[in-house]
């Protein structure tokens, strides 16, 4: 599972644009997103690298999150 804190992400659009970014990037992987803690985690085999740039394209500023 992947994590990303994307301090950006304030409103019902950028859950959009993030959701429509993820998915071109990783079709069929699990999302789930938080606009209360903006964070966002994708399930399944994600290449991180490649999420991360998807989100960046859409023009939000992702930080991977690592897991304890």
């Amino acid at each position: 599972m992947l994590e990303f804190e994307i301090k950006d992400m304030t409103c019902g659009h950028c859950v959009s644009a993030i959701t429509q970014a993820v998915n071109a990037a990783a079709p069929g992987a699990e999302l789930d997103i938080s606009l209360d803690t903006q964070r966002i985690r994708i399930g399944g085999d994600a290449d991180a690298g490649l999420i991360e740039s998807a989100i960046r394209e859409a023009g939000y500023s992702p930080l991977r999150v690592e897991a304890p």
